[in-house]
């Protein structure tokens, strides 16, 4: 191994000691179930901002999204960053406030199941188990997207297997959340964030100046039919521009319409110590965002400047979601501090993924152990580390394959929470009519649509082909309005509930 691969290495091995660190502090603070699945409610403004936005960017962020406009140019890549953008400011101006309220009305609810069957006060425990069965059956993919994000950065980097590489990653993602839970995902998310910020200024000038100047880059891509076009798209196979049609765009926007539905981003509004402070967190979190995935969707256009000029090679299909750990490894063969900056970018590409990977376990573990066994206290946190070992284990086997997409896996994942939850949140917060029957009817619409709509039918291709979260999300609605107006209105208890939790009284 070569002094700048130790260096890596070096770098590595101290953040993921860092994060094992933090969640054996952590795990001292865990006294019952509410502490390991919600931190006691004890979060403030800049670690709930943070911490929902690295959890949510996972390593989409450093390796999806660049990896997207590498091949196909900024379109693509910037419809669905200014979705996510417009649904991050939406999500906290709307959602977070009345949620972390009403949660806490709703019988204090730890769990998003939790929260549904307390609103709608349903005592048969269906809405909590249908909703904790979804939240495993599309956590579970996206858990294994970050892992195999891990295993794609280890194995094109140090030329280890990749299921070792990526055995080795969820040791340590599992390890940290196991032992701090709640606390430790989000103060760790929150040190994760800072990360890859840096992770993204330092690749961005890095790869610049490589690629002969911020003049050159843009010529380059200029050269491209469409590919600094908002309106078109660069076909790789062909070497032409395809019209990006106004169907296309609003079927790429309603990316953002996953964030009303996502229980790691909504668990961060349920668990802040003082909802006054979400104004902050708000303007926090939107800064961020725009700036970041900004950043993520040039270095795009960086790296296939510098494939151009032969600094790195051409990359084609999925190895194009590798363009940032190419441009690590270039930058490490410059001496010993640049092998050292190397290694807080790949630093920063596995803060992205196991900042999203440990909120996506400890939801799945909380709903099967605290929503379906319905174990609390101290065997409640035992249940809850094993199930968290066990999701992990089946995340791993479905990873296996190394040709797997982080971009696709993740937009199913997401299509799937946002459609199955999105609605069913926003008629529970603000619609008193909503009835437990709606709810039930829109998750299970909107969860059912997806695979309806991803594998019948969009491969139709033409008009019917948007992303499935769109039509997904309009079936839910339409489902929780006629299901609730066609059964018996909900009780006054239910209906004062919603009245307090609205007026903040």
């Amino acid at each position: 191994m070569t002094s700048a691969k130790i260096c890596i290495m070096i770098a590595i091995i101290i953040y993921l000691g860092g994060m094992l660190y933090i969640g054996y502090r952590c795990s001292k603070k865990n006294e019952d179930t509410d502490d390991f699945y919600l931190g006691g409610r004890k979060l403030g403004p800049f670690v709930t901002a943070m911490s929902a936005e690295a959890s949510d960017m996972s390593s989409w962020l450093l390796m999806g999204l660049p990896g997207v406009a590498y091949l196909t140019g900024i379109s693509d890549a910037g419809w669905t960053a200014i979705g996510l953008a417009i649904g991050t400011y939406i999500n906290f101006l709307i959602v977070a406030k009345r949620l972390r309220r009403y949660s806490h009305v709703a019988n204090n609810s730890i769990t998003l199941p939790q929260f549904f069957k307390n609103r709608f006060h349903d005592e048969s425990r269906i809405l909590l188990l249908i909703s904790a069965i979804i939240i495993v059956i599309f956590f579970i993919p996206y858990t294994a997207s970050g892992f195999a994000a891990c295993g794609k950065l280890f194995s094109s980097l140090f030329g280890v297997s990749y299921m070792t590489a990526m055995i080795i990653s969820a040791v340590v993602i599992v390890g940290y959340t196991m032992l701090g839970g709640f606390l430790a995902a989000s103060t760790t998310d929150f040190i994760q964030s800072i990360i890859m910020s840096i992770a993204l200024i330092i690749v961005l000038i890095f790869g610049v100046n490589v690629a002969g100047g911020l003049d050159a880059v843009i010529d380059n891509a200029k050269a491209l039919p469409g590919y600094l076009s908002m309106f078109q798209s660069y076909d790789v196979a062909t070497g032409t521009a395809s019209t990006y049609r106004l169907l296309t765009i609003c079927s790429t926007l309603a990316w953002g319409l996953g964030y009303f539905g996502m229980p790691h981003i909504l668990l961060r509004f349920m668990a802040i110590e003082d909802e006054k402070k979400l104004t902050l967190s708000r303007r926090i979190a939107i800064v961020w965002v725009v700036i970041s995935m900004a950043v993520a969707v040039f270095i795009g256009v960086i790296g296939y400047s510098m494939s151009k000029v032969g600094a790195i090679d051409v990359l084609e299909g999925s190895n194009s979601e590798t363009i940032i750990v190419r441009i690590a490894d270039l930058l490490s063969r410059h001496g010993v501090i640049f092998a050292l900056l190397a290694g807080v970018i790949l630093a920063g590409i596995l803060a992205s993924t196991m900042s999203t990977a440990d909120s996506q376990l400890l939801a799945a573990s909380s709903a099967v152990s605290s929503d379906m066994l319905n174990r609390n206290g101290k065997s409640g946190i035992i249940a809850a580390r094993i199930t968290l070992l066990l999701i992990a284990v089946f995340s791993v086997i479905l990873a296996r394959n190394p040709n797997s997409s982080v971009f696709q896996i993740v937009s199913f994942a997401w299509a799937g929470f946002g459609a199955a939850f999105g609605p069913v949140v926003l008629f529970s917060l603000f619609w008193r009519r909503t009835n437990k029957y709606g709810a039930l009817a829109g998750m299970l619409s909107g969860g059912v649509m997806i695979f309806v709509w991803k594998y019948l039918v969009r491969p139709l291709g033409g008009a019917w082909n948007i992303y499935e979260l769109l039509p997904a999300f309009i079936v839910a609605c339409v489902a929780i309005v006629v299901f609730s107006l066609a059964t018996p209105a909900p009780d006054q208890s239910i209906l004062d509930e919603f009245d307090r939790a609205a007026s903040g009284k």
